[in-house]
């Protein structure tokens, strides 16, 4: 059955802050008590099936499964049987209490990837029993206090729950969901989050180590700083082996003097070298902003050949494959051409006929403000930078240069 067709009744949806206020009725019409809590299971790619409810009498909760509950309306909840447990309600691992772990708590609202709290849930009935259908998340003004019964409520499936810490023993949801923002997003939610949501992002992303790695090159540097801090050598090593080699080496920089050869003997072989030679130039310069990774070819290969190497570069950001570099026969920077031009040529093409030959470089001490004006005046998505034999060393990629000349106070907004 499709969510669509499980959502066929959704006229019927009852609010949950509605229920919470109205009494609960056994199979002979006497009261039991209040609604305390509404007990549920997380469904992966699906709406959540309601398994229980907690009722309130005196001052202890107990639990009615949902095949002894006969209906449940806006006025009242009652049950098939008159017998029901009343030993006190103790919530199993795994499952969700609406109330006490959804309603007042913030969560992931995926379309416009911030941190929203959830002030009703919806609840609707459907052939396989009743199911949490949607979130109210709109605050609303002081006309509508206390009346979120009446807000429009949105798709479950556009939120993330921040689930898995004690206040939701058992409960671990997954990163791939996580997976469906940008990295960038994942980074400017965990900056805004508590210390308890930041705790189960960091979590999330950990169970993916790439997406990790991405998303700590996302981070604001005092964030990154500071959550590389809290970690161990061997554990930042890691980290640090799968980030790009000119975001490594500025995080390596940010840590303490007495931990940085420490974690930098752990790195593996490759991004070792990268981060040693990039260790070398001021962060503020042409040097400490390239990259290490980048395309470039004998000007005696074809364009076709090209084309293989940016179809097998899976490894390089896709800025850094913007523009192809050709080298003559002893190694020096020979001229560009960009990927577009590469797709429009013959593939029989020889890249040093293919390849503009004017070439626009940097030099590694080049600061900041001569990076990005030499950028723009060309329009260009990557600036390669030599050394005085015309080597090339590494390219700033149009991503690096902008979040390099922004001031810090735009970035932070």
């Amino acid at each position: 059955m499709s969510d669509a067709q499980k959502r066929a009744n959704a006229e019927e949806e009852l609010s949950l802050s509605s229920l919470l206020k109205h009494a609960v009725f056994d199979g002979e019409g006497r009261t039991l008590g209040k609604l305390w809590d509404v007990v549920t299971r997380l469904r992966e790619n699906d709406y959540p099936l309601l398994s229980g409810l907690v009722i309130g009498l005196g001052s202890a909760g107990y639990f009615v499964p949902m095949s002894d509950v006969g209906s449940m309306g806006p006025q009242s909840i009652r049950l098939k049987t008159a017998k029901v447990d009343l030993r006190p309600f103790q919530p199993r691992d795994g499952e969700v209490l609406l109330k006490a772990n959804i309603l007042g708590n913030r969560l992931i609202d995926v379309p416009h990837s911030t941190l929203v709290k959830a002030y009703d849930v919806r609840l609707a009935p459907t052939a396989i029993g009743w199911l949490v259908t949607g979130l109210d998340v709109h605050k609303g003004g002081w006309l509508h206090l206390g009346r979120h019964e009446e807000h429009p409520a949105r798709d479950w499936h556009s939120f993330l729950l921040l689930m898995g810490d004690d206040r939701s023993p058992g409960v671990r949801p997954s990163s791939s969901r996580l997976a469906m923002l940008r990295p960038a997003q994942i980074a400017d939610i965990i900056e805004s989050a508590s210390s308890r949501e930041e705790h189960i992002l960091l979590a999330q992303v950990h169970e993916d180590p790439e997406l990790e790695a991405d998303v700590f090159e996302e981070l604001d540097d005092d964030d990154q700083a500071r959550l590389l801090r809290a970690r161990g050598d061997q554990e930042v090593a890691d980290l640090l082996s799968r980030m790009r080699a000119d975001d490594a080496a500025d995080a390596i920089m940010d840590l303490a003097q007495e931990r940085r050869l420490g974690i930098l003997e752990l790195l593996s072989d490759g991004q070792k070298t990268k981060v040693r030679a990039l260790l070398g130039y001021h962060q503020a310069t042409a040097g400490g902003l390239m990259g290490s990774d980048f395309l470039a070819l004998s000007e005696n290969k074809t364009v076709g050949d090209a084309l293989r190497a940016v179809q097998s570069a899976t490894t390089h950001q896709p800025e850094a494959l913007t523009t192809i570099y050709t080298l003559h026969d002893d190694g020096t920077l020979a001229g560009t051409l960009t990927l577009v031009r590469a797709v429009q040529s013959s593939p029989e093409t020889l890249l040093r006929e293919a390849a503009d030959p004017n070439l626009v470089i940097a030099s590694p001490g080049d600061d900041i403000i001569t990076v990005t004006t030499r950028m723009a005046d060309f329009n260009l998505l990557s600036l390669p930078v030599v050394d005085g034999q015309n080597n090339l060393l590494g390219i700033v990629t149009v991503d690096d240069a902008l979040e390099a000349a922004i001031p810090r106070d735009w970035s932070r907004r």
